[in-house]
């Protein structure tokens, strides 16, 4: 077998013991959901050898993916950095808002921006903006005054919220400094 076929089935393995610890499944429990057994799992995961095609799809299908989708998470692994140099950026003219994407191109669901919302700026976004995703946000600095439909959260540095139902929501930095979050999106 070749170095990169090699490289490949280790990258699966790492890949395969990522998504179990994921959900907090034991070996035991992987065989079980996959019907491929615990030893066999257990050399998988330690690449001491390279699983067939009908078995790597009974563990993806455990996992509730594709084949192709389990084999492009191992080979994005360790390639799936987002360099500070190439993060986009995006400044509202209206309000300066800035916001910069800061996660990889991967295939994973998940996305996470930070934001800086100048003192005394306000932007509101409707509930149809959250249709598709579940989101959290984290305060790292400032204060943010977050209106989810009728209810407003005071975020102090440090506060982490999690967003209910889609709602019209409006981000406001009272100051006297701008606000600084991160935002963490998982796409539905």
């Amino acid at each position: 077998m070749s170095d990169i076929s090699n490289d490949l089935s280790a990258r699966i393995a790492d890949r395969i013991r990522a998504e179990r610890t994921l959900r907090n499944w034991s070996l035991a429990e992987l065989a079980e959901r996959s019907g491929v057994s615990k030893a066999m799992l257990s050399t998988i995961e330690r690449a001491s050898t390279s699983p067939t095609a009908p078995i790597l799809v009974r563990i993806a299908t455990a996992f509730e993916m594709t084949l192709s989708s389990l084999i492009a998470r191992a080979e994005l692994q360790g390639g799936g950095v987002a360099r500070r140099k190439d993060q986009p950026e995006w400044r509202d003219p209206g309000t300066g808002y800035v916001r910069r994407h800061l996660s990889p191109q991967t295939d994973m669901p998940m996305e996470l921006v930070q934001v800086e919302l100048p003192a005394g700026a306000r932007v509101n976004l409707p509930a149809a903006s959250y249709a598709f995703i579940r989101q959290q946000i984290w305060l790292m600095a400032g204060r943010l005054d977050f209106t989810e439909g009728e209810v407003v959260h005071y975020l102090e540095p440090g506060d982490c919220l999690a967003l209910g139902a889609p709602a019209d929501c409006s981000f406001f930095a009272p100051g006297p400094e701008p606000a600084r979050y991160i935002t963490a999106l998982i796409r539905t």
